[in-house]
């Protein structure tokens, strides 16, 4: 259920009829002369200029065709590219009450997406969505749907990954780039150092050992 699909903004809306009509009034005949018989003919055919709700629609239908978008994602696409204000919330407001928008969704699936896909954990999962502008009560509910066994399982995984890329090195150099990386996932330190301990014991480290090289975050 990926919907984590990345593509560049590209500008204004793609081109409609009017975009099609100023090509064929450019095209030119044997002779030199337009095709339309001169410019008075162009500006008949490109029409009238598109409103700005017409633009925040078409805009927004552009970039949801890519992949799902947050409320705030889109408006600031809609500002960057000048639709006022009134048009903006128009458009946002009425794509929310057709399911267009639906950030409670949004928020639901990219936890599934990047914890199965990046193994990231709730902690890292809540920082990624508060930058898409989703509201803090969706985050909490979004992630909190990810079961703690389940965050448990992910990490003792991606330790599993790692374990042969760290044999050879010093025990407390090893625990501590495994326990960074959970880190950097956004596990706690109390699950991270039980699951790299557990890993390690497992290969025949001492617990002991193990338990004097870790030295807790002040």
């Amino acid at each position: 259920m990926t919907r984590r699909t990345e593509w560049p903004d590209s500008g204004d809306a793609p081109r409609g009829a009017a975009g099609d009509a100023e090509t064929r009034s450019g095209r030119r005949g044997r002779h030199g002369r337009t095709d339309s018989g001169g410019p008075s003919s162009s500006r008949a055919e490109s029409g009238p200029p598109r409103t700005p709700e017409e633009q925040a629609r078409a805009i927004c239908l552009r970039l949801l065709t890519g992949s799902p978008r947050t409320r705030k994602q889109l408006g600031d696409a809609l500002r960057q590219r000048g639709i006022p204000e009134e048009a903006a919330e128009e458009v946002l407001s009425r794509f929310e009450d057709v399911g267009l928008i639906d950030d409670a969704a949004f928020a639901d699936a990219w936890v599934d997406s990047r914890h199965h896909g990046r193994g990231l954990a709730r902690r890292a999962l809540a920082r990624e969505l508060r930058t898409k502008g989703v509201d803090s009560t969706l985050i909490e509910e979004a992630v909190g749907r990810l079961d703690p066994a389940q965050e448990e399982s992910t990490a003792r995984e991606l330790v599993d990954r790692k374990l042969r890329a760290t044999r050879g090195l010093e025990r407390e150099k090893r625990l501590r780039r495994l326990a960074g990386m959970l880190a950097r996932k956004g596990y706690g330190e109390g699950l991270a150092l039980r699951v790299v301990k557990q890993a390690l014991e497992e290969e025949g480290e001492d617990p002991e050992l193990l338990e004097q090289h870790w030295v807790p975050e002040g």
